[in-house]
């Protein structure tokens, strides 16, 4: 029993391609063993009319080729009376039944009523031969001739391609049955006749040549297939569009948005928006471009939307990119109703990420002017830019903000406003946002203990930031280098020397803790309070040991530790070696040396050491003057000469003790 029946259509990629394109017209049925019984294979007529594009689909199990039409040459018109009632099943059971199927013929035709606009004669349709005597094909084509509707094209149709059969002529129903989808239509040119077939075997395809002039921009469906839509409901197709998008079925989803494009449906932002969050997900940036501009030209973008091609841009073309396409938005778009706070969100978000701090103040003022009320997220964002960028003052107007606004901040917020705090000075304010976490069960990190510290011990609380100290060990943190950096300068702070000594020695028993050359120096500081010259050079030696570079501050500590302890020697020595190491010293290193000189009676070491010295005025008044009030005259006298060779000016204390030399 033949069965009448739509299929889906596939829409060609090559529709929007300005060039000339073969579409192949095939048909295939099946061998049948037995002659007396009618091919039951199902055939489909589908002439679908868009404002564009015009498609022709046949297709069956005997039946899979598409034909596609351009508009320009397949034009329809169609107004029916009479709704179509639904297609009539036609009883095949008998060979011999022909006059029933006359009969629904007769039946279709008294049904169906609509009218046409008749501009010429229907030609009749091609006839069919058949060997045998069985005229059921006949029969069928006089069914077709028959169809009781007025139609007439703007170009006769060229008649069906004649059928040749050894065997029974079974395919007349299948004949039948396309005559009877009533479509109506008027073609400005003829279509591409129908393959021959001969013996149930592919005879011919004959390719049909249309031109195209497809636009310039290449939409989703050059790429994409499309579907027959049943259900033309915007709401229940853009909920299928969100399903399948949200389960990542890409090509489903993506078939749906094209067939609604196509049928000029529009999706609702929402499936547009999770179409897009899928694609953005499998890499399909280019697709998702696509969404993007065609929600735009429906106007339905939403901040979300914007939000999603600026992260697109940002995966697929960069930073740069996403920032330059942002600006560019800035000047097409009507900012106060297009964007809102995520999409804002993303843009400070790409802006921290390239370190354009003073683009992240300018949109943060942007949203203000546009009456855009910032989210957690906002001020989370804000409040970490202004830290990282060191602009403190600012971190704290967001963070202050933030409360006024009813948004409770997360730990690395507060976290980050502690250290502003403590490198500001505001110890209480630390302090108490220190308390707030802890009774909030909000862990304060490493970092914001540290400044708590550091803080607490440069305002003199050394009690309270000991307190900060067994607290952060109760919550599980591992105190660093900085940790015991900034108890050892507070206990220094407090002129507690020999506690911070003491923390070093106890320090120095953890074989796992790695030393840094702040502590080092710290350390050197106790011991240079303590005069304790020995144990500096040791720590020194240690220090090298260790592999650390730089260490001018620490030579200069430990020169400086033997001045004070009367150990010019011991100095000096420091000082050769501190040369022999290859690092540098500085002003701070030649002086401390002078004076060491000047002490221990070093004259000639003295003098090695101005002459090779870039000349100073400040290296030589101390020199001069160390000389002078040792009573080493004619070196003085020597080196006040060389000094104003060098075109150096002596400060009035060397001039006046150099007065009194010559006048003796």
């Amino acid at each position: 029993m033949p069965i009448i029946s739509l299929h889906k259509f596939t829409y060609s990629p090559f529709l929007h391609s300005p060039a000339q394109t073969n579409a192949l017209v095939r048909s295939r049925t099946h061998n049948n063993t037995n002659t007396n019984t009618n091919n039951d294979n199902p055939i489909s007529v589908v002439f679908i009319s868009q404002p564009k594009y015009c498609v022709l689909s046949i297709g069956s199990t005997g039946f899979d080729t598409i034909d596609l039409l351009p508009s320009g040459e397949f034009d329809t018109s169609f107004m029916p009376k009479k709704k179509l009632p639904p297609w009539g099943e036609v009883d095949d059971d008998d060979d011999d039944d022909d006059d029933d199927d006359n009969d629904y013929v007769e039946r279709r035709e008294e049904e169906v009523d609509a009218s046409f606009v008749p501009r010429k004669g229907l030609p009749p349709s091609g006839g069919v031969d058949d060997d045998d005597d069985d005229d059921d094909g006949g029969d069928n084509v006089v069914g077709r001739e028959g169809f009781g509707v007025p139609f007439v094209p703007k170009k006769g149709l060229p008649p069906w391609k004649q059928v040749k059969d050894d065997s029974n002529n079974d395919d007349a129903d299948d004949v039948e049955g396309r005559e009877e989808v009533d479509v109506s239509f008027v073609p400005k040119k003829e279509f591409t006749p129908w393959g021959e077939v001969q013996g149930n075997e592919h005879l011919d395809s004959r390719p049909a040549v249309t031109t195209f002039s497809g636009s310039k921009e290449i939409s989703l469906a050059h790429n994409h297939g499309a579907i027959f839509l049943e259900e033309m409901d915007e709401n229940v197709l853009s909920n299928r569009i969100l399903a399948l998008s949200r389960t990542n079925k890409i090509r489903g989803a993506l078939e749906y948005f094209v067939s609604m494009e196509l049928s000029g449906l529009c999706p609702n932002i929402h499936a547009c928006n999770s179409l897009m969050s899928c694609l953005l997900r499998n890499g399909m940036f280019d697709e998702c471009l696509k969404v993007f501009n065609f929600t735009r030209t429906r106007k339905i973008t939403t901040g979300h939307t914007y939000s999603l091609i600026l992260m697109a841009h940002v995966k697929a073309w960069g930073c740069d990119s996403a920032l330059k396409f942002f600006r560019g938005l800035e000047s097409e778009c009507d900012m106060e109703k297009d964007f809102d706070a995520v999409a804002y969100n993303t843009v400070i978000s790409i802006y921290r990420k390239v370190e354009n701090w003073d683009e992240i103040l300018r949109v943060w003022r942007s949203m203000k002017a546009y009456g855009c009320a910032g989210t957690h997220v906002t001020y989370r964002l804000l409040v970490n830019s202004f830290v990282r960028s060191g602009q403190s003052q600012l971190a704290l107007y967001a963070f202050n903000e933030m409360i006024q606004n009813g948004f409770e901040p997360d730990s690395n917020t507060l976290n980050a406003i502690i250290s502003v705090c403590a490198k500001e000075g505001k110890q209480d304010d630390a302090l108490s946002i220190f308390q707030k976490m802890l009774t909030d069960r909000l862990k304060p990190n490493l970092v914001a203990c540290n400044a708590l510290i550091n803080s607490l011990g440069r305002a003199g609380k050394l009690k309270i930031a000991f307190q900060v100290y067994d607290a952060m060990k109760s919550l599980g943190l591992k105190p660093d280098a900085y940790t015991f950096n900034a108890l050892i300068s507070s206990l220094n702070k407090s002129n507690r020397h020999h506690d911070a000594l003491q923390l070093f020695n106890m320090i120095e028993t953890d074989q796992s803790f790695q030393f840094n050359i702040h502590l080092y120096n710290t350390v050197l500081m106790s011991c240079s309070k303590l005069l304790l010259w020995d144990r500096a050079v040791e720590i020194l030696w240690q220090m090298e040991a260790s592999g650390l570079s730089d260490l001018t501050v620490s030579y200069n500590l430990v020169i400086r530790t033997c001045e004070l302890a009367k150990k010019p020697t011991i100095a000096f020595q420091v000082y050769e070696h501190m040369v022999h190491q290859k690092c540098s010293p500085n002003m701070f290193t030649y002086l401390s040396v002078i004076r060491c000189c000047v002490c221990g009676d070093l004259w000639d070491e003295l003098e090695e050491i101005l002459n090779t010295i870039v000349p100073n005025s400040i290296l030589y008044n101390a020199a001069i003057q160390g000389m002078c009030s040792h009573g080493m005259v004619n070196l003085a006298n020597k080196v006040y000469r060389k000094m104003l060779e060098s075109g150096l000016q002596p400060d009035v204390k060397t001039r006046v003790m150099m007065c009194s030399v010559i006048r003796k």
